[in-house]
């Protein structure tokens, strides 16, 4: 016996002498607004066998962006809690040590040079803390010290690496000995003289060595020819060369000096002899080429070969907040006091960045 139809939400019952609407194998179309339509369901089936279908729910399921992501699995070690000593990356450790930039670091640990508690390392997926026993080279790795940078100011005819094939002389050998260890800021070839920023901190030697940093390389150059400022102006541009892309150029022609000009150039890059390139590209030949300004830092009237410490508290200031916090430079300065102390028997090293100019 066929039962009567349930009574609708709004308590009203089918009018008499209509039979109830047959199920069928499509959907019947509802009523906007409809009791059915505001309750979320469409009209029940008839017969027990007949699985009620289930209300849309209120909120979507999770995206896969919102899902959780694995942890990365790292080679266990004996670091401590987080903290102002939490655990970092090996090469993380390796670079705020001084001894190379974080892309060394990882070098240095595939070569198996690096051990941890006895363990000789194969991956940089690896973190340590304070109790780790870090070898490098079977030496026990540096405690780091706070980020810091000095203004060097380098003379002609030295070569910015730790060790020359040709015996030249290098940048590191001339330094003070007070000075602790230390990497530059890029580099500047064997006749470019000027501004060489030095740091014991890997990772932000490579920070701001990037161009995405943003800042300024500014040069003043002495070149044998002659050019007009129309001819400069088109470097705004970037300029191609042997199939080389240089980015964008500033340059002006400041004066004229017997067969010589001088010119000053600004660029973000650091390509390796990026002016001489370009000048000799113009038709100039480039004698003499001085880095003024990385940056906020200036060169002034600082002598050649001697160095000068950057303040902590202007090294913040022209990083930003997130990177100062993050070198922990917005701590109180625990190194500003350590800065005329000596350092004795701290070999100095160098990145394996690009030569610039």
């Amino acid at each position: 016996m066929r039962k009567p139809n349930p009574p609708s939400r709004t308590g009203q019952r089918p009018a008499a002498g209509k039979p109830a609407t047959k199920p069928s194998g499509r959907r019947p179309a509802q009523r906007a607004g409809g009791a059915d339509a505001a309750a979320g369901q469409g009209p029940k089936k008839h017969g027990s066998d007949t699985p009620k279908k289930k209300p849309v729910p209120d909120k979507p399921k999770a995206s896969f962006k919102q899902r959780p992501r694995p942890q990365r699995k790292t080679v266990p070690t004996t670091a401590g809690p987080s903290g102002p000593e939490a655990p970092m990356r090996i090469a993380k450790a390796m670079a705020r040590a001084g001894l190379c930039s974080r892309r060394e670091a990882e070098r240095w640990i595939a070569d198996g040079r690096v051990s941890v508690n006895g363990r000789r390392l194969d991956t940089p997926a690896c973190e340590v803390g304070p109790t780790d026993k870090v070898l490098v080279d079977g030496k026990p790795l540096p405690a780091a010290e706070p980020p810091r940078i000095w203004r060097y100011h380098k003379p002609r005819g030295l070569v910015t690496t730790h060790a020359d094939p040709e015996g030249r002389p290098t940048v590191f050998e001339k330094l003070p000995a007070e000075l602790p260890r230390v990497i530059s800021v890029g580099r500047l070839d064997f006749n470019t003289e000027g501004l060489l920023l030095l740091t014991n901190d890997g990772g932000l030697a490579r920070h701001l060595e990037l161009p995405a940093t943003g800042w300024l390389r500014r040069y003043r150059v002495r070149a044998h020819g002659r050019v007009d400022q129309a001819a400069l102006d088109k470097l705004k541009d970037g300029i191609e060369i042997d199939g080389v892309r240089y980015g964008p150029v500033e340059a002006a022609l400041d004066s004229l000096q017997g067969g010589n000009i001088w010119l000053t150039l600004a660029l973000r890059e650091g390509k390796n002899r990026e002016v001489r390139r370009i000048l000799e590209h113009l038709g100039l030949q480039v004698n003499r080429l001085i880095r003024i300004s990385y940056g906020p830092f200036q060169l002034l009237d600082l002598k050649p070969g001697a160095v000068e410490p950057i303040k902590r508290r202007v090294i913040a200031d022209q990083l930003g907040p997130r990177l100062a916090a993050e070198l922990g430079l917005d701590r109180p300065d625990l190194a500003e006091a350590r800065l005329g102390r000596g350092h004795q028997g701290r070999k100095p090293t160098a990145p394996g960045g690009r030569e610039e100019q």
